[in-house]
């Protein structure tokens, strides 16, 4: 099979998955290897097609307009897993975790958490990664885009980080981050 053809059949293959895709699983289904799937995925995402990488494998993101909100909050290591069940049990979905820092800029890594499952799965490859979390480059500063079924349970998720004391006021440098 050339390169267009396989590119093709990743899609196919995303398209039909109802979960992440790892690329080494890609790649066997491809006959080719892993490094050949992320070249072919960098070539399908410059021609447009929306993959998303995340820390369990590849999706392919459908066009699906939800209510989607940037928040801002602060709390320690410790509270990760309070603040980011309290999200999902609300019904949002943790899409990525973005800091802003002065001197390096904005960085982010995606998520797409969505259930407790995959906040103990996150905080499992975390522990088992020995590396910080992101947040800790800004003193535990850190922003999330929080997508939901509806604009109701945006609010509700804004109220219950409000109430925990995570939520934080955006300073007028950080207004174009939405």
């Amino acid at each position: 099979m050339n390169g267009e053809m396989r590119r093709a059949r990743l899609v196919d293959l995303l398209d039909e998955a109802s979960k992440p895709v790892p690329g080494t699983d890609l790649a066997q289904a491809c006959g080719v290897s892993r490094q050949v799937v992320v070249t072919d995925i960098a070539l399908l995402r410059r021609e447009g097609v929306d993959i998303v990488s995340t820390n369990r494998g590849y999706v392919l993101r459908h066009e699906t307009v939800r209510p989607r909100r940037l928040f801002k909050v602060r709390h320690t290591d410790e509270q990760i897993p309070e603040e980011l069940n309290a999200i999902v049990d609300l019904g949002g979905i943790v899409e990525d975790v973005i800091v802003n820092h002065r001197t390096y800029g904005r960085l982010s890594a995606r998520l797409d958490i969505a259930s407790r499952r995959d906040v103990r799965r996150y905080l499992e490859e975390l522990a088992a990664s020995n590396s910080a979390p992101l947040m800790n480059v800004t003193s535990g500063y850190h922003f999330h885009h929080v997508s939901a079924d509806s604009e109701d349970i945006l609010d509700e998720v804004a109220l219950e980080l409000g109430s925990l004391g995570f939520l934080v006021d955006r300073m007028p440098y950080e207004e174009d981050l939405a």
